[in-house]
């Protein structure tokens, strides 16, 4: 077991909408103006935060999902990201308790537990006075591990904070390190699976501009920085890793506005394990990055971008060519979605890659949403029968050919299916998975495409 010094603090809240992200994005890019190092981690599946993040300080933030990757994979990817930072900030999910069904787990607070941090409750203080005061208190000692040190006030001006601050802190036993006023220009707009992505938002910079200009106006980042200090060492288990092969291959990632759901860490163990990822657009690039041995294909929002899609006939039968012709595919929801034969739109089907029969559309509400324990039913390119990983589903489209390969069940135990279509070379189906929850799936994958390298090799 190794340790290391890290200062840390969670921004966390008591329910969805307080405005977390508006205001970490504000706290992130106030403390880097201070001339510190910023690592960021988000808690839970969410790919779109991290975005947000990520644009903030100018480099990946990253997802801590204690469900699909277990507490000490969790404190090993905080302390290999945050090895050069001066402070690490958490951004918790949902409310700070809110778990898996009626329990802590996979919470903001369990991972605040899982590694040791201080953690700042933001509150929605509009409408509200001395109750502001009970409702921290409550999640304050709602559990005597919590970790709450501190509250910032969201949604309050500066004279009712001066006035209620003294008695809010008497009363609820932690500092109030500050507030944020309503600022209705600084808002991130939403869509059916959260916030739009960073990329959508063509002022993103000047938003973040103001949000860390009102941080630095009233919220005491020094004391703020002093929670993040006062946390303990953080321990972790050290990991090595062995490349699979002794040269890189190329494995083409599909990365545009349409594909963008990617875990930063997966991606990573990718690259260590062999990989050189090559990025492409399945929306504007005409063909598949040449001299490629592998297609990843991510989650993101393809039914936006449905007719461009259909348009790209050249891409769309690179696509095909490659998988039927036996190049290793790992696939993901929209990804997933992409190699269906068309996209139903009403009475109209936008044609796609076709490389698996069947077609998608949209619902009208979420149709698989949570965690859920997957097991291999058949030998695939990720492993072999009876191999386990724990994965997430959170989508409002649904197809006529959601696959057998694999057995989902719900983590809450509340039911199971059955999913993806998995073969020697490909994996396509609705759930996420984090190659951390199981490296040899990574490897697997890896070894895959290094032989179809060494195939394609044999017969120039």
């Amino acid at each position: 077991m190794a340790e290391m010094m890290l200062p840390r603090f969670m921004i966390s809240a008591p329910g969805s909408g307080t405005g977390k992200t508006t205001l970490v994005c504000g706290l992130l890019k106030a403390l880097m103006q201070k001339g510190l190092n910023v690592a960021a981690f988000k808690s839970g599946p969410d790919y779109i935060d991290p975005m947000f993040h990520s644009r903030v300080i100018g480099a990946k933030s990253r997802n801590l999902d204690l469900f699909m990757l277990g507490k000490d994979t969790a404190r090993m990817l905080v302390a290999k990201n945050a090895a050069k930072a001066d402070v690490a900030v958490f951004e918790g999910a949902m409310g700070f308790y809110d778990g898996m069904g009626k329990t802590t787990e996979a919470s903001a607070y369990e991972l605040a537990c899982t590694c040791n941090t201080p953690v700042v409750l933001v509150v929605n203080g509009k409408g509200a006075a001395l109750s502001i005061a009970a409702m921290i208190k409550g999640f304050k000692d709602f559990r005597p591990d919590s970790h709450i040190v501190g509250a910032i006030l969201n949604n309050v001006n500066p004279m009712s904070y001066l006035f209620y601050k003294d008695v809010i802190e008497a009363e609820a036993g932690v500092k109030l390190l500050g507030y944020f006023p309503v600022m209705t220009d600084c808002n991130f707009e939403s869509r059916h699976l959260g916030l739009v992505t960073a990329e959508e938002i063509g002022d993103l910079q000047q938003i973040v501009e103001r949000l860390a200009a009102q941080a630095a106006k009233s919220i005491d980042l020094d004391a703020l920085l002093e929670v993040a200090r006062a946390a303990a060492p953080l321990e972790y288990q050290p990991v090595c890793l062995e490349q699979v092969g002794n040269n890189k291959v190329r494995v083409a990632l599909a990365q545009d506005k349409a594909f963008c759901f990617y875990y930063q860490d997966a991606l990573d163990l990718l690259s260590e394990l062999g990989a050189e990822l090559v990025p492409f657009s399945p929306v504007q690039d005409a063909h598949l990055p040449a001299g490629c041995n592998g297609i990843i294909l991510g989650g993101g929002y393809p039914e936006l971008y449905a007719q461009q899609l259909a348009a790209n006939e050249t891409m769309r039968q690179d696509v095909k060519a490659a998988i039927l012709g036996g190049m290793p595919c790992f696939a993901e929801c929209g990804g997933f979605m992409y190699l269906l034969e068309g996209y139903r739109e009403g009475e109209k089907v936008h044609p796609w890659v076709g490389a698996i029969p069947g077609e998608t559309a949209m619902t009208k509400k979420l149709t698989r949403f949570g965690y859920v324990h997957l097991t291999a039913q058949e030998d695939n390119v990720l492993c072999a029968a009876g191999g386990k990983i724990n994965g997430h589903e959170f989508h409002y489209s649904d197809s006529t050919n959601n696959g057998y390969s694999f057995v989902a069940a719900k983590a809450s135990g509340r039911g199971s299916w059955e999913c993806a279509t998995a073969t020697s070379t490909m994996y396509a189906g609705y759930p996420h998975i984090h190659l951390w929850g199981n490296v040899e799936f990574a490897r697997s994958f890896m070894q895959h495409c290094y032989d179809y390298a060494a195939q394609n090799a044999s017969k120039q």
